[in-house]
């Protein structure tokens, strides 16, 4: 299959209402050829395109930064001379001075298919600034490796962050190419806006199921993004940043297991499958023992549940992250009805309200885990409205 960067890098003509445009290109790290080259290296190569500036959003354009809040600065690339402007420090939102040095914003963000991912942010604020000064954006469309799935409430007015960029549920099933179709259609934004988009995606094909295995190499699109399995999983685990649980970093499977030293994952796991096995189908649960080498936890041995979804359990339609995580989170606090769960602190940029709130978007989520006579029906229900609803409204953005 082909990604947008690499049709729009082998077919001239698509090129050719580039021609003497100044162009900027928001890319990170996975912003990659199919031959490993970075897009904006890729890019320079080409005789009839000319690169005036660069966009990196969290984590930089070329390096990392390993945690939340950690903001990259602005710098000028060594390689090519133009100027790398940081969506992730001083401003999240491209200033006017920024919008000045380009005519055509080229995005290319390896997307994680999760609402809380803020690159999906990111693309909001450079389409409704390109709106703004009548600028073009073409998306290089690359697929989501989370693949078409739907799962999780939706982000409530009112609710809209940094990592909560519109009324969309945690896993949304979009490209980012389908995306900026939404974002368009849904905050009437007038722009000229152009999706390179793949060929030969198949989100429903085995084995990858939205990525495309044995052809492309996976490049971490964040620090703690290392493979696919945590990609599956990132929609639920993504939950254990609110929380005072370990979700992984500082270990080598990030965003794939959680736990902690005062943790009884044994207990645990067995009340999950005794409370709402519906919820812990498609993966397998398995108890583990983990030393974080930072951050939360860090040196000391955790009991935890790392989530397996790289094997033949694996079933890509009844496999539900969302609800596995919030069964684990209920599953707790039933049986330690005082444990210290949700965590307090600034989390992107949101000082005034629980990180766990923040992340979904509501207080929905913890209100139903707090509340000790709410059972896993009782989320369903509204859950599966929610899910329907945001299906029904996507089907006039899907490209593929």
């Amino acid at each position: 299959m082909k990604f947008g960067i690499d049709r729009l890098l082998e077919e001239p003509a698509l090129r050719t209402s580039l021609a003497d445009k100044r162009l900027a290109l928001l890319a990170h790290p996975a912003s990659v050829t199919h031959d490993l080259t970075h897009t904006m290296d890729a890019l320079n190569k080409l005789p009839d395109i000319k690169l005036s500036a660069a966009f990196g959003p969290q984590h930089g354009l070329r390096g990392d930064k390993q945690d939340n809040m950690m903001e990259s600065p602005d710098f000028i690339d060594p390689l090519i001379g133009i100027p790398v402007f940081s969506l992730y420090g001083n401003v999240r939102r491209p200033t006017d001075a920024m919008m000045d040095t380009f005519d055509v914003l080229l995005v290319d963000l390896q997307d994680l298919g999760c609402r809380i991912y803020t690159f999906i942010t990111t693309l909001r604020y450079v389409l409704e600034a390109a709106a703004l000064h009548q600028k073009s954006v073409w998306i290089l469309d690359r697929p989501n490796p989370a693949g078409r799935p739907v799962e999780g409430l939706m982000l409530r007015e009112g609710w809209e962050s940094f990592v909560g960029a519109g009324p969309m549920p945690m896993r949304h099933g979009l490209t980012m190419g389908e995306l900026a179709r939404w974002f368009i259609s849904k905050l009437k934004l007038d722009i000229d806006c152009q999706i390179i988009k793949m060929q030969g995606w198949e989100p429903h094909s085995a084995p990858g199921y939205g990525w495309p295995m044995g052809e492309r190499s996976w490049i971490n699109p964040s620090p703690n993004a290392p493979n696919l399995w945590m990609a599956r999983c990132y929609a639920g685990t993504v939950m254990l940043e609110g929380t005072t649980l370990s979700e992984g970093r500082g270990t080598t499977r990030p965003l794939e297991l959680f736990g902690a030293p005062d943790l009884d994952a044994h207990t645990l796991i067995k009340s999950m499958y005794s409370l709402a096995p519906q919820w812990l189908t498609g993966c397998r649960l398995r108890e583990c023992w983990f030393e974080p080498t930072f951050h939360k936890h860090a040196g000391k041995l955790c009991s935890g549940v790392q989530i397996h979804v790289e094997d033949a359990s694996y079933d890509h339609v009844s496999f539900h992250p969302w609800r596995l995580q919030a069964l684990a989170f209920k599953v707790l606090r039933q049986q330690y009805p005082d444990y210290l769960l949700w965590r307090d602190f600034p989390y992107e940029y949101e000082l005034d309200r629980l990180a766990i709130d923040v992340i979904n978007g509501s207080s929905l989520l913890r209100e139903w885990v707090d509340d000790p006579h709410a059972m896993p029906g009782d989320l369903e229900i509204i859950t599966r409205k929610d899910e329907l609803a945001w299906e029904q409204e996507c089907n006039e953005f899907l490209l593929y």
